[in-house]
């Protein structure tokens, strides 16, 4: 079985206060059970959940796919943006620590489909 890739991130929550800040979010991806989505958590257990493509394809242009919305920030951030019934929620990251899971992801995937079960 593949192991779970876990990486921690800070991201910058944006509101229409002047004033933004910080906040630890845990990036996951476990290719046992879905390959193709990774996982957000932020702080108090709220998971954002959509495909790893949706991320990566984030870093380099505007994509969005259903209630989330990713597009680059100057050349080192990133913006995720996600729609619900409650709102909009927005968050900035730098893309080392993206760029870093992301790449962890994708040594594993190829780790498990080369592996036999």
């Amino acid at each position: 079985m593949p192991p779970v890739i876990e990486e921690q991130a800070e991201a910058r929550l944006i509101t229409e206060a002047t004033d933004t800040f910080s906040v630890p979010v845990d990036l996951r991806y476990d290719a046992a059970v879905d390959p193709r989505t990774v996982h957000l958590t932020f702080p108090g257990g709220t998971d954002w959940a959509f495909g790893r493509d949706l991320l990566e394809g984030g870093l380099h242009s505007p994509t969005g796919h259903g209630a989330i919305r990713i597009w680059p920030c100057g050349r080192a951030q990133l913006v995720v943006e996600r729609h619900s019934a409650d709102g909009v929620e927005v968050v900035q990251f730098d893309n080392a620590p993206l760029i870093r899971f992301l790449d962890r992801t994708h040594g594993e995937s190829r780790t498990s489909e080369t592996t036999p079960a």
